[in-house]
């Protein structure tokens, strides 16, 4: 209602019109409309309603991080001088960085077989509330180490002969293997690449409250793009963004993918944000072999941004530390729920998301549109709102990637990644407008180099 249809109601009563306002003497909390958006002001209602426990404080708004505080750090490595010691391999050292920075919030450590349970059939925590958690992140260990090692109180993880971390209360139970993948990836092909790894390691799978001594580098030149959800929040904040929008990758960009995230960032505007801020948050654990590595994807997107394809002052780039499974619609759930943890608000969710051929057949293992279906029924994902894809093609009227229009089929060339990859290794260029020319230059001396080698 209007004022004026307020006065000429029945309405009696009224704060403001037939009633004094009456100013309160100390408010809990005051919102400045004047200065701050419709969201900014929901949001730090919501914050005051959490810190009175009036509303659950839900995953996405506490980060647990599982470093060692410094003011006890000299002790817990002396503590963890004294432990027996487990080795771990870079695959699990890539799942400590993933657990101690806080992106798998609320877990304590790797899962004991309870939240490991819970994961592998329900795709959630369930204890606390329904916590969306789809991908075991567990520690395997040989049966030599479990029998050497069962009964002790606290376990030194030790990787590249240093002690990284302190596993305490340590539970072991049978790492069912060829079930855990049935479940994970819905097949147990051995030609998988991160089923083979699965199937080749442990008999035993330890979970336990973990205490990680160190924050973890990689000294890669690549150290300062590893931003832990914390950070990420805080740099958000710095941004004074009142809408996050957060786009997965493991593969260059091009500008299909920019289409996307730019037409992502108009709708918000239309929607009344006035500060979206785009996370470009390519995957930087463990990929496939012929994935095109970490290094040269982080010069390419470098390369996007310098061509302003994306805009840098809206945009920010890290690394997510989590290893790469190709678990297609399972894997996406923590894809997009590890990015709520970190402060995002929409999720831009493509084709075939962690999707990969099957290695036997050639065919999708997964099918394509499944990914963006399943994320939009997903539970506990509650403060994220899924942004589907929309396919994008070379429109070869236009010149320039556009989004797909079937009644103008003629009009389109869809570039597989095959022939892309066939082009960079011989040298060739694609259509212009297909990619910014400095970030297909990238690529394509990373595909001869390659090939030369």
């Amino acid at each position: 209602l209007s004022k004026d249809e307020i006065e000429l109601s029945v309405f009696t009563g009224f704060t403001g019109i037939d009633s004094e306002y009456e100013k309160p003497e100390a408010p809990e909390l005051v919102l400045k409309t004047d200065h701050c958006s419709v969201n900014e002001c929901i949001q730090q209602v919501v914050d005051l309603l959490q810190e009175r426990d009036i509303v659950p404080v839900d995953a996405s708004y506490e980060v647990k991080e599982l470093y060692v505080q410094e003011n006890k750090l000299d002790l817990a490595k002396a503590d963890a001088e004294t432990l027996p010691a487990v080795q771990i391999g870079k695959l699990d050292m890539q799942w400590v960085q993933v657990l101690a920075e806080g992106w798998a919030t609320p877990l304590n450590g790797f899962m004991r077989e309870r939240e490991f349970l819970q994961c592998l059939h329900f795709d959630c925590l369930l204890d606390g509330g329904i916590i969306n958690l789809s991908v075991p992140i567990v520690l395997p260990v040989s049966t030599a180490d479990k029998e050497r090692l069962d009964g002790v109180t606290a376990i030194a993880l030790v990787y590249e002969g240093r002690r990284v971390a302190i596993l305490r209360n340590p539970e072991f139970y049978v790492h069912r293997k060829e079930e855990r993948c049935a479940r994970q990836w819905g097949t147990t092909c051995k030609e998988h690449p991160y089923i083979k790894m699965v199937m080749e390691s442990g008999d035993w799978l330890v979970g336990g409250d973990l205490q990680v001594l160190d924050r973890i580098y990689w000294n890669d030149g690549l150290d300062q793009y590893r931003l832990t959800p914390t950070e990420l929040k805080q740099k958000f904040k710095e941004m004074n963004a009142d809408a996050v929008f957060a786009f997965q990758l493991r593969n260059p960009v091009h500008n299909g993918h920019a289409l996307l995230m730019q037409d992502t960032h108009k709708r918000l505007i239309e929607r009344g944000y006035r500060r979206p801020v785009l996370l470009l948050h390519p995957l930087g654990g463990w990929t496939k072999d012929d994935d095109v590595p970490l290094p040269w994807r982080m010069k390419q997107h470098a390369a996007v941004l310098e061509e302003r394809v994306l805009n840098p002052e809206s945009t920010i780039v890290a690394i997510f530390p989590s290893p790469m499974m190709y678990a297609g619609p399972t894997e996406v759930q923590w894809h997009c729920r590890a990015r709520m943890v970190a402060g995002a608000n929409f999720y831009i969710v493509g084709r075939d998301p962690a999707g990969m051929p099957h290695p036997e057949t050639g065919k999708d293992l997964y099918e394509p549109s499944h990914g963006a279906k399943v994320l939009t029924m997903a539970p506990g994902l509650i403060t994220l709102e899924i942004v589907p894809f929309k396919v994008a093609a070379y429109n070869t009227v236009k010149g320039a990637m556009d989004f797909y229009e079937p009644q103008n089929h003629q009009d389109y060339d869809f570039i597989s990644g095959t022939r892309m990859r066939r082009m960079a290794r011989e040298g060739e260029n694609p259509p212009n407008g297909f990619m910014a020319p400095k970030a297909w230059a990238v690529l394509k001396e990373y595909y001869q180099s390659k090939e030369k080698a």
